[in-house]
Order: C-alpha cells, then structure tokens, then sequence
C-alpha cells in the first residue's frame, strides 16, 4: 500500500522541514513498496558517513550547499543541482552551508 503525505495537495518541499542546531532532521513524504521520497535538512558541518544501499537514489538540492561523495569523488552541489548515487557504491554527505535536500529512492 502507498502512502503519500502531500496526496493531491501542492506544497513547497523545502518548506516541509526545518533546520536544527547540530542535527540533521527528515520526514518522509511518498512510501511505497517501489520506493520513498524524503525531505531533510541538514545543519551546517553536519552530514551523513559513507555507507552503500541497494538501490539507486538520487538527491535534489532545496537549499545551500552539499559535498557528495560517490566512490571517492567529491562533488559539490547546490540549489537547483541534483545527482544520483548509485546502488552498491559508498556515498557520504556533508553540509558545507547548512542545506535541504529531496532524497527519491528506487527500489528495483
């Protein structure tokens, strides 16, 4: 069963989230069995270590600036830029400013 917070219903998507001292908060707003979509904000200086996962996923940045490393390589996105990072292959990402992000993950 799909579950879908912004069902039939516009809403600016870094508006969903709110920045946090020293954390990194998320809420998750499309469930599905095929996959999530996820809104977080990230405070500056703060990110997440690298880890692999078994789908591919792909980052929109909302607002600021982030560097995502994918298999070792930097890259520095920001508002309006996306990426996506593939299955299998480590990622980590840091806040170089403070910065929002739409994270779509596909299972397949």
């Amino acid at each position: 069963m799909s579950e879908n917070v912004l069902a039939a219903s516009p809403a600016v998507l870094s508006g969903l989230v709110e920045y946090q001292t020293g954390a990194v908060v998320s809420r998750e707003i499309v469930k599905g069995t095929t996959g999530t979509v996820t809104v977080f904000a990230f405070d500056a200086g703060q990110g997440l270590s690298e880890h692999t996962a078994p789908f591919d996923a792909m980052v929109v940045i909302l607002d600021g600036e982030a560097e995502i490393m994918i298999s070792g390589k930097p890259h520095v996105l920001k508002q309006g830029e996306a990426v996506v990072m593939p299955a299998h292959r480590p990622h980590s990402l840091k806040a170089l400013k403070k910065f929002k992000m739409l994270l779509i993950m596909i299972r397949s």
